[in-house]
């Protein structure tokens, strides 16, 4: 099946067969039985199909589940008018041209028996065995007289719990949704938007993670028809206002095959025109299209060494295009993806993109898990060497589909899991990070070091208090780098638990889910602000961790409104008087003293926590002599003793040093951060005159966060 979908009216699957008739594969099917010494004619197609990839199959158990397929669904009409058998035939046939084996073909002609006949699933296990029960029970639909409007979300997380078990139940759903979209413009245009809507946020996203584009090409361009018809319409105009004359990419696909062949490498090079989504894609992003944004250069060749010799060969005798340049075979896509991706400059000038790989990765890029047969089937020279094992070993599950599994476990409420899903299938990058002791963990881009801890630890990342990466110290919210190393910091103290600011630093739903559960369940637990130190605790040697700055612990010489609560200064501002201040209450009914402008007050407002009138106590005649804690930043130009000099305007202050941190210098800025325990809050602005008249010092002003510890 090709993987470029030029219509999703009309869509060859293959340049070299017509199109099947499925009117008249159903005019087949209702002629009745046939010798059993040959296939029913309706079958024909997909049975020449599966034999192009797998000329030894035994097409004898297809012939038993299209006849109890046939028999059952007898009668039976789609919306469009066709016999109800024409669907299963589809299906399956979409999926023998990708080169699924005979197990899911089997399966997906039964498919919609235990769904919508009278065939029980326990008779589908006496006549096709256990495997194929468990892929057709996969993919059947749970019953809205049951579920009610949970139905689709419940659907679909069962779906994808045996999918965790068997990819091939996927496999069938996505070309069950293929089919439905062709034929899509029969419903009603509400039901149309509907379906679409699910088909983009859900099944375009997996089918881009199992790696078959084939069918997500296709998708693709069916839900931009229904859900964008003007962009759609102006996109097709534009394809076809190229179609007509000689394709530009040919001279230079002429001049790729005639380089390799005077380099002796033996390649095929092929034109491949891009899908009407990814034309729409390149558009938006460049603006004008060039005459060669229309289709990309294929070349095949036999190993992956060949593939490096085609890349050198084109660039020594082409100019490239460096930027376009990106190594999938070194480190391969989470999706299974292999190929050289390079952009030339041809000799007129034209810019064309070329896609390198062997037969193998273009057969698994376009089919994905689909191209590797069953995953399951034992391997003889592999048995010899393992041990024994009760769980069987699945090559096909990635740590995408594990993370999902385990969260869905958490999210018992379909509402949430519906909405958790289309936000974690929007995520459609990942990063590999490493742990000290050696183990990889798979997280999506933009993850942090809280998403970390909870991949690691699960419900012991409550306890997490830092982490260090590439062996620095670094704060939870820190966002990790593919390939980054990070120890997590835990608490010996497994009473404290995570505080509301993580969220906005969670992006993983196991994340995002274990921490609302927590403080759904400890709703009066003080927060982060209330705790003591603690010691930390990691894997491996216990190094230094970084201590919470805090600023409770010891009565604020502040009055708020409202009933007598301990009182503490926010750490993440630090309030000094005179400072305009305002209190918020945290959980345990301590009242939190921030000052106005710190983002930290509109957070809590956003979420509904209301501030209490706060003011300064009024002792010595309006003189407040108690000492404080502030946050200071000064921004200098680099100069050498410019750290000593500093360190000398404060010291001479009489303020002592709880913390300090010198950025590295940018442009021949740097930036001091020092937090500071004055004895009297009076001495702050002199304090501040004081080191802004050091030399090279242009600014000193408050923090709105804490310095960095460590």
């Amino acid at each position: 099946m090709s993987a470029e979908a030029a219509d999703p009216a009309a869509v060859p699957r293959r340049r070299s067969r017509p199109r099947i008739d499925l009117r008249r594969l159903g005019r087949v099917a209702l002629l009745g039985p046939v010798p059993r010494d040959r296939l029913p004619d309706a079958i024909g197609h997909v049975a020449e199909a599966h034999r192009a990839h797998h000329p030894d199959a035994d097409l004898t158990i297809l012939h038993r589940a299209y006849v109890l397929a046939e028999s059952s669904h007898r009668g039976q009409m789609r919306k469009s008018g066709e016999p109800y058998i024409t669907h299963p035939l589809a299906v399956t046939l979409i999926l023998a041209e990708l080169g699924a084996e005979t197990t899911t073909l089997t399966a997906s002609l039964l498919h919609d028996t235990v769904e919508d006949t009278e065939v029980t699933l326990d008779q589908v296990r006496e006549q096709f065995g256990e495997e194929v029960c468990y892929l057709v029970d996969g993919v059947t639909k749970l019953e809205k007289v049951d579920y009610g409007a949970a139905a689709e979300p419940e659907t679909f997380r069962k779906m994808l719990v045996a999918t965790g078990n068997d990819v091939r139940v996927m496999s069938i759903k996505l070309a069950d949704r293929l089919h439905n979209m062709r034929t899509l413009t029969v419903m009603r245009p509400e039901k149309q938007a509907r379906i679409a809507k699910v088909t983009r946020d859900v099944l375009i996203p997996l089918a881009e993670r199992l790696g078959v584009q084939a069918l997500k090409t296709e998708l693709e361009d069916l839900v931009f028809a229904i859900l964008d018809p003007e962009e759609y319409e102006d996109t097709r105009a534009l394809i076809a206002g190229v179609t007509g004359g000689s394709d530009p990419l040919a001279p230079i696909a002429d001049c790729v095959r005639a380089t390799l062949r005077e380099a002796g490498i033996s390649a095929e090079v092929l034109i491949r025109p891009r899908h009407f989504v990814s034309v729409h894609r390149v558009r938006r992003k460049r603006g004008e299209l060039r005459p060669t944004d229309f289709g990309r250069l294929l070349v095949l060749v036999g190993e992956d060494a060949d593939c490096y010799a085609v890349l050198g060969e084109l660039h020594t005798c082409f100019t490239p295009v460096i930027s376009e340049f990106k190594d999938f075979i070194a480190a391969p896509k989470f999706n299974l993806y292999q190929s050289l991706h390079t952009a030339v400059v041809g000799p007129e000038g034209a810019v064309a993109e070329v896609l390198i790989r062997t037969h193998r990765m273009h057969k698994v890029a376009e089919a994905g898990v689909v191209a590797l047969g069953n995953p399951y089937a034992p391997d003889p020279t592999a048995a010899q060497q393992a041990e024994p094992s009760d769980e069987r070993a699945d090559p096909t599950r990635p740590g995408w589909l594990s993370r999902l599994l385990d969260w869905q476990e958490s999210a018992t409420d379909p509402d949430t899991f519906w909405t958790t899903l289309r936000a974690d299938l929007a995520q459609d990058r990942e990063i590999t990070v490493f742990g000290t002791d050696g183990r990889t963990l798979g997280l999506p881009a933009g993850a942090s070091c809280v998403d970390a801890a909870y991949a690691q630890h699960g419900e012991r990342a409550h306890t997490c208090i830092g982490a260090r990466v590439n062996g620095r110290l670094a704060t939870l919210s820190t966002v990790l780098s593919d390939g980054d190393t990070v120890q997590l910091l835990l608490a010996q103290d497994t009473a404290s638990g995570p505080s509301p600011e993580w969220l906005d630093h969670a992006r993983t739903p196991a994340a995002r889910i274990a921490i609302t559960g927590w403080l759904s369940a400890h709703p009066d637990a003080p927060g982060p602000e209330a705790e003591g130190p603690a010691e930390p605790a990691v894997d491996g040697p216990q190094p230094t961790a970084p201590a919470r700055t805090r600023s409770g612990g010891r009565a604020a010489n502040v009055v708020v409104d409202g009933p007598d609560s301990p009182t503490r200064l926010a750490g993440c501002c630090t309030p000094v008087p005179p400072d305009e201040v305002v209190g918020i209450v945290v959980r345990g009914g301590a009242v939190t003293v921030h000052r106005q402008e710190c983002p930290a007050v509109a957070r809590m407002r956003e979420i509904g926590r209301a501030p209490v009138a706060a003011r300064w106590r009024d002792e010595d005649g309006g003189r407040d002599t108690a000492a404080c804690r502030v946050t200071l930043v000064a921004e200098s130009f680099g100069r050498p003793r410019l750290l000593a000099d500093l360190t000398e305007a404060i010291a001479t202050a009489d303020a002592a040093i709880v913390s300090a941190t010198v950025e590295p210098p940018s442009e021949q800025r740097v930036r001091h951060t020092y937090t500071l325990q004055l004895p009297d809050a009076a001495g702050l602005p002199a304090l501040m005159r004081a080191m802004r008249d050091v030399a090279g010092v242009y600014d000193v002003s408050r923090a709105q966060h804490p310095a960095a510890t460590g």
